[in-house]
């Protein structure tokens, strides 16, 4: 079997994910107890509940979209306990990334979509991708209220509303989507050396990329607007997730219907 796939594996993800269930239960009972105290009706209590469940959704699919990219090069069960705990598309990817660039010249490296097949680079990756994210676990504890104090009281200006936590959340969302964005127009295939020789693994910039970004974008800026539009504020966490499968899906009808010699194009080769 399947190092990826073992018994192993599968018990260690049962361990997590009973953990995280047990947590939530944990804390919804006693969160629905106190509120019997402090007077709150059942109902409110349970409306609570169904919005709660309902707004998760969203998060669940942009989830199992993160779960469908991983799963090519370390299988489902590491990515499903990934992130069954936290995480996002943006980090798993760019932690699996370079964790895998580091084996380069050593004679196991391996590139993001191509599976990996010794243990020793999906342990490293493994690692990697755990010790990366837990350093926000521990600073956010000790460090966010006092923090988010000190970035609340600076504005742009004493008349201004705007504060600087504001502009420096807006900023370094734009930082990470343009380096998304500059990768569809311009990035590089990436290389593992097999016997001294460069071989390209994935695509670099090219027809594909691009179709994908742009149906991408355009389905999110259609979505957003329609959104503000007529006020579709319980929508607006589904538009994410609904673009991202949109862009795979785009990317599935580029190979189907055109011919290779288009839809394999790139203008930014590997070699």
């Amino acid at each position: 079997m399947d190092f990826k796939e073992s018994k192993f594996m599968y018990l260690i993800a049962f361990i997590v994910i009973a953990f995280v269930i047990g947590q939530s239960l944990f804390f919804l009972i006693r969160a629905y107890n106190h509120g019997k105290k402090i007077g709150l009706s059942a109902k409110k209590m349970k409306d609570a509940i169904t919005a709660s469940a309902l707004f998760t959704i969203a998060p669940a699919v942009s989830i199992l979209a993160t779960v469908v990219v991983l799963a090519s090069s370390l299988g489902t069960v590491l990515p499903w306990i990934r992130l069954t705990v936290v995480g996002n598309l943006q980090y798993e990817v760019t932690a699996a990334q370079n964790a895998m660039e580091a084996f380069a010249g050593s004679g196991k490296a391996v590139a993001f979509g191509q599976d990996i097949t010794d243990p020793t680079v999906f342990s490293a990756v493994a690692w990697v991708m755990t010790l990366g994210v837990i350093l926000s676990l521990v600073l956010c504890p000790l460090l966010l209220k006092k923090i988010q104090k000190k970035v609340g009281k600076v504005k742009l200006d004493s008349g201004s509303d705007n504060k600087f936590g504001d502009i420096i959340t807006a900023a370094t969302f734009i930082g990470l989507i343009s380096a998304f964005v500059g990768t569809s127009l311009a990035g590089k295939a990436s290389t593992i050396e097999e016997n001294g020789v460069k071989q390209a693994t994935g695509m670099g910039a090219g027809v594909m990329s691009l179709a994908v970004l742009l149906t991408s974008i355009i389905l999110v800026v259609i979505l957003q607007t329609l959104c503000k539009k007529f006020k579709w504020d319980k929508f607006e966490p589904f538009v994410m997730p609904i673009s991202m499968f949109a862009g795979m899906g785009m990317a599935m009808l580029v190979y189907a219907v055109l011919p290779e010699s288009i839809s394999m194009l790139e203008w930014r080769p590997a070699v």
